[in-house]
């Protein structure tokens, strides 16, 4: 099977308090890069697909150069290449130019399912996966917990999160699908494996090799921008209740009347 993964990097949650600079975009050099939590979930799927069918993961990423140091943990992790998609021109590029430049890059690749995060931590927009699949015409499959592929049938089951429970979805490949963190976490990069991704290939283009303009795409394109910024307001005095659990639901019982909320 042939799997392509789409990876951002974004600012390190754990590191300093994000930044913005003048222009309200985040400051992306405050903090160190690392692999979008969630895209890494579903990365963990496609290794594990791999393993049961064969066939290799590919990485693909639209960033600043500096991000093949960050796609490397997607291949100590055990995706089998990189795609990198950079240009200056990308610089303050926003959803809908994303969706493009990833669009592009897909055609020039051979697949049997594209697998996208159900949203990132930057942005935290979550429609690029579904904006992929429709101007690809893919069948688009979104909040998946279990991915059943049949490579004999060409047909990819997955398991999706509902309201009232779970939905089981059919599709033919090749397909997009949005992955959950139910599908199981993320493995560690072994020794063995990071020693091998220093030699495993990261190809990258620029916006010509894909045919696209830098004046329709990235930040002179952007149909987005920050008009404003502001703080939130700080947090209200809290109350906190101890002692056994009686007295704990007594007090919250006598709170809520207290504000006619009950």
């Amino acid at each position: 099977m042939r799997i392509v993964v789409l990876t951002k990097p974004v600012p390190d949650p754990a590191a300093a308090a994000e930044r913005l600079t003048p222009d309200g975009r985040l400051d992306r050099a405050a903090s160190p890069a690392v692999i979008n939590g969630n895209d890494e979930y579903v990365l963990e799927a496609a290794l594990k697909l791999s393993e049961a069918h064969g066939g290799e993961v590919t990485l693909l990423s639209m960033a600043p150069p500096n991000a093949v140091e960050t796609m490397r943990k997607g291949l100590a992790m055990g995706a089998h290449r990189g795609v990198l998609v950079t240009d200056p021109a990308l610089t303050g590029s926003d959803q809908w130019s994303t969706i493009q430049v990833l669009v592009a890059a897909l055609g020039e690749l051979e697949y049997d399912l594209v697998l996208a995060g159900f949203d990132t931590s930057d942005g935290v927009g979550g429609v690029v996966g579904a904006a992929v699949a429709t101007r690809l015409k893919l069948p688009y499959l979104s909040s998946a917990a279990r991915i059943e592929p049949d490579p004999d049938k060409g047909t990819v089951r997955v398991r999706r999160i509902s309201p009232t429970g779970f939905d089981v979805l059919e599709a033919p490949m090749p397909a997009l699908i949005v992955g959950t963190q139910l599908l199981g976490e993320p493995r560690y990069p072994s020794l063995k494996g990071i020693m091998a991704a220093r030699s495993k290939e990261i190809v990258t283009h620029s916006l010509a090799d894909l045919g696209l303009d830098g004046a329709a795409v990235g930040g002179k394109a952007a149909r987005t921008k920050v008009t404003d910024q502001r703080k939130p307001p700080a947090r209200g005095a809290t109350q906190v209740v101890r002692g056994a659990p009686e007295e704990g639901a007594k007090a919250i019982v006598e709170l809520l009347a207290s504000r006619r909320l009950i």
